[in-house]
């Protein structure tokens, strides 16, 4: 929708010390160094598949208020049953009017078991993306080396979501316009729609639900695993399954490493490269960012100059 604020760049799940699970949300790609705000007519969720359904049996809704000389508050709700199936910010107020972080200084909040955290932070997301535009001439730079984004991190005791380890984890973004709340990006794998789905399929995609994925989506992504990797058909099949439903699996009763959850330092660029090449294209040669915190919220310090594109 032209507004870099509802723009979904990634999410994280994965398992903290003391048995903690961590979600987070990433959105705003190129934030800006100063003046960068969630949307305030915007609800920002993270949804939890807790038996394998493909349907959100918790969700997390984030809103937030209209910046006031450059400050915004939160506020969160954690839904389950019926009320996390629906878009809407509804179910229990676990965090209330939670202040933002608009610039560098760190921004933690504590409510009963959970610890919350939102705004400007160092973009983890690494690639190099100007070698993929050049088809696959290596540059060496990575191009989220300097960028911001605007980052939303919740983490809970692990027995919050579910006592069975094993969730599925997807993201949304839904604006209400004229009354009506429409969700205009959702995902939880990354890169997906760049690769796979053509422009005038984008709205569809972002507006629809994880459980009709592999009937929507089979034919036209295991076509384009023929046009990128020469897949056959079975083959292209067995890959998507992986990525379709949109949902981040992740048995907790493992280490987080893509595809079984994300850590903020997995390589899922070279995983997608890997995937869509059918292994023959196997790293962009880029690695993790180096600024990452140890601890809550583990996103790093955002960068002080303005992102440049």
């Amino acid at each position: 929708m032209d507004d870099a604020r509802l723009d979904l760049t990634d999410l994280f799940t994965f398992t903290a010390p003391g048995d903690r699970a961590v979600l987070i949300m990433n959105v705003h790609p190129i934030a800006p160094a100063g003046g960068a705000a969630f949307h305030p007519d915007a609800v920002y969720r993270i949804n939890v598949d807790t038996d394998g359904d493909h349907q959100a049996d918790v969700a997390f809704s984030v809103v937030f208020s209209p910046p006031d000389e450059g400050q915004q508050t939160a506020t969160v709700y954690r839904a389950t049953g019926p009320q996390a199936r629906a878009h809407e910010a509804t179910g229990e107020e676990i965090i209330t009017v939670a202040q933002v972080g608009s610039g560098p200084e760190l921004v933690v909040v504590e409510a009963g078991p959970y610890q919350f955290s939102a705004g400007l932070r160092s973009d983890p997301f690494f690639a190099d993306l100007d070698g993929i535009v050049k088809e696959f001439q290596w540059t060496g730079v990575d191009w989220g080396a300097d960028k911001n984004v605007l980052g939303i991190v919740l983490e809970m005791p692990s027995a919050e979501l579910a006592g069975d380890p094993v969730i599925g984890v997807w993201a949304r973004v839904s604006l209400r316009q004229d009354g009506q709340l429409k969700s205009v990006d959702r995902g939880a794998h990354p890169s997906l729609t760049a690769y796979f789905n053509a422009e005038d399929a984008k709205d569809a995609y972002n507006a629809g639900e994880p459980a009709n994925d592999w009937d929507a989506y089979r034919e036209p992504w295991t076509a384009a695993l023929q046009h990128f990797g020469n897949y056959d058909t079975p083959a292209a099949e067995q890959a998507l399954r992986t990525v379709l439903p949109d949902i981040l699996r992740y048995d907790r009763s493992k280490p987080a490493a893509y595809p079984n959850g994300r850590a903020l330092t997995d390589d899922v660029t070279s995983a997608r490269l890997s995937m869509l090449s059918n292994g023959k294209i196997t790293s962009d040669h880029i690695g993790p960012h180096t600024d990452l915190l140890p601890a809550f919220p583990y996103l790093g310090t955002p960068h002080p100059l303005p992102a440049s594109g």
